[in-house]
């Protein structure tokens, strides 16, 4: 119920279309509940040979015509009102969902694959609107249909319909009790279906790898295994929803044959308790008996859909209510920054039970260019997601020019960082887009002053429109010339403070070597934090640390590290050894 609750307080701004659905699905039903009555008075008008009422037979026949034709007039706009409320509340609900995104802390963006966040987004709020407000309605239909059909069979005999009313109960237990166990098989289905476009959008977005490392046949066996899990919990889940209908038509089944029987005795007048009743009432009665018992048949439908619906739902409502990255914005602003960092006993681990950094001590001067070496997964990157907040520390404190970065409003702080990351990322759009991503408003000559700063401006004035040009991920550029364009957002922003972690990796030698003066000239007088592999790209840096399992080992300058001969000689002299 609290996850209804919340689906329909979704719905509430569009309460006029909600109105609108119930009153015309009102209408409809009603109209479509008279006609069994001019069925009725239609079998009286010809009863017996030679008895047949043509002018009473015409004047029913075309009430027939205009109620049904009215009928499925209400029925077709209550349709259309449903839709519209649907598309409108799930179109709110996927806005909250992608704008929930953009709020969480990016720890739980790392611990979740982005196939199974884009199946919450996409797949399930899609199921929600097919399964709960449009089933919702379809179960509102169902329930104005049965009071109105019980209402008119009570008015033609109270006796028959007693035994219908008596005999109701045994759908809804039947019906109930398969939904309960159908849920836990929809919720797996749910779980199973994330993991599979999880891994389908790994597979498909990693092609080149799977194929150099010939991996087919494996990933073909991941996705057997999850797809085999999948069909199981479906099959179930299908099944087990699948007996509500034909338990409830067979119970339906019994009811009308009940029906049938005790009509057939009030007609014949064998019975004096029944009553007497017309071959008319009786094919009414029979209509009505119909209609009432078909609700429950497709309300037993809706219900395997509700209870998928359901499961959809709480794996939304899960992601909503993630927690949030606190509301910062009465917290310092950092209009002015000189530049000035210091880490001060910063202890930080991603997993309590694995200590990562331990009392970790920096502090870095105005304009000084700090270059972090290191293995891989010695905390070299961990520092940037700490300096930048991606993470919190667990303890110590990091300033930026002489304040708690904890008391810092995160976007004034971040703006002062231009950051340029080993993985590269292009969204559709087009050259220049991309390029003034951080700055939007930026004129053209900025742009193409920033592309020709980085060597970016000669390929792409070869492209077919230039910097009009739209690109994706997929549009042929090179992974150089990716980065070349990433790098030159940078370069238009002129931050304080930079950022790079392995900011060249994917560039040739030579563009390399010019890339790293148009650096140089960007770095003079701002704080910059280099990342690097290859040592030969930060020998010019002020200040070289040497990080191993979270801590410093060894800083100073490139030569005064290769003078020491330690664990820095060592990395390299063996970049360098033949």
């Amino acid at each position: 119920m609290k996850t209804l609750r919340r689906i329909f307080s979704y719905a509430r701004p569009y309460i006029l279309y909600f109105v609108l659905t119930v009153l015309f699905a009102l209408v409809g039903t009603a109209f479509s509940l008279v006609v069994p009555v001019f069925t009725g008075e239609a079998v009286d008008c010809c009863v017996g040979a030679g008895k047949v009422d043509f002018s009473g037979l015409w004047r029913v026949v075309i009430k027939l015509v205009v109620v049904s034709i009215a009928g499925g007039l209400f029925q077709w706009l209550s349709v259309v009102f449903t839709n519209r409320l649907s598309f409108l509340t799930i179109r709110d609900l996927r806005r909250d969902l992608f704008d929930k995104l953009q709020k969480v802390p990016v720890k739980y963006i790392d611990t979740h694959s982005r196939g199974e966040l884009t199946d919450r987004v996409i797949n399930d709020t899609e199921i929600i609107s097919e399964g709960l407000l449009q089933g919702f309605t379809q179960l509102f239909s169902g329930v104005a249909t049965i009071i109105g059909t019980l209402a008119f069979m009570v008015s033609i005999n109270f006796k028959i319909a007693l035994v219908v009313v008596i005999l109701t109960p045994v759908s809804f237990v039947v019906a109930s009790r398969i939904a309960r166990l159908s849920h836990d098989s929809y919720m797996k289905q749910s779980k199973l279906r994330g993991d599979m476009t999880a891994l389908a959008e790994e597979t498909v977005g990693n092609q080149k790898v799977i194929k150099a490392f010939v991996y087919e046949e494996r990933a073909e066996e991941r996705f057997a295994k999850i797809n085999s899990e999948y069909g199981k919990a479906g099959a179930r889940a299908v099944f087990l929803s699948s007996l509500s209908n034909p338990s409830t038509r067979f119970v339906n089944g019994l009811i009308y044959t009940a029906v049938c029987l005790m009509g057939a005795l009030g007609v014949t007048g064998y019975s004096g308790f029944i009553g007497r009743m017309s071959v008319g009432r009786l094919t009414s009665f029979l209509s009505y008996s119909n209609q009432y018992t078909k609700p429950f048949n497709e309300i037993s439908g809706v219900f395997a859909e509700l209870q998928n619906a359901l499961a959809s739902a709480e794996r939304v409502f899960d992601l909503l209510d993630e927690g949030e990255i606190p509301d910062d914005s009465d917290k310092l602003k950092l209009e002015k920054c000189d530049g000035r960092i210091s880490f001060e006993n910063v202890c930080f681990s991603y997993s309590p039970d694995r200590e990562l950094i331990e009392n970790f001590t920096l502090d870095v001067k105005t304009g000084q260019k700090i270059a972090i070496a290191g293995k891989t997964g010695c905390g070299k990157s961990t520092i940037i997601n700490l300096l930048l907040r991606f993470y919190d520390i667990q303890s110590g404190v990091i300033k930026i020019s002489g304040t708690d970065t904890r008391g810092i409003n995160l976007d004034s702080m971040r703006t002062k960082f231009g950051m340029v990351l080993q993985e590269t990322w292009i969204f559709t759009g087009t050259v220049a887009e991309n390029i003034a991503y951080g700055l939007p408003d930026a004129p053209v000559e900025k742009i193409i002053e920033s592309a020709k700063a980085v060597h970016a401006h000669g390929f792409i004035s070869r492209l077919p429109d230039g910097y009009n040009t739209v690109i994706s991920e997929n549009s042929g550029l090179s992974a150089g010339q990716k980065q070349l364009i990433c790098i030159a957002r940078v370069m238009l922003m002129n931050p304080p403070m930079l950022i790079l972690d392995e900011a060249t990796s994917s560039i040739d030698l030579r563009t390399e070597h010019r890339i790293q003066k148009a650096f140089h000239k960007l770095m003079e007088g701002k704080t910059s934090f280099i990342i690097a592999h290859r040592l030969s790209t930060i020998r010019n840096s002020d200040k070289i640390l040497v990080m191993d399992s979270g801590k410093i080992i060894e800083q100073g300058t490139h030569r005064e590290l290769l003078e020491k001969r330690g664990f820095y000689s060592e990395l390299y002299e063996s970049q360098f050894r033949r």
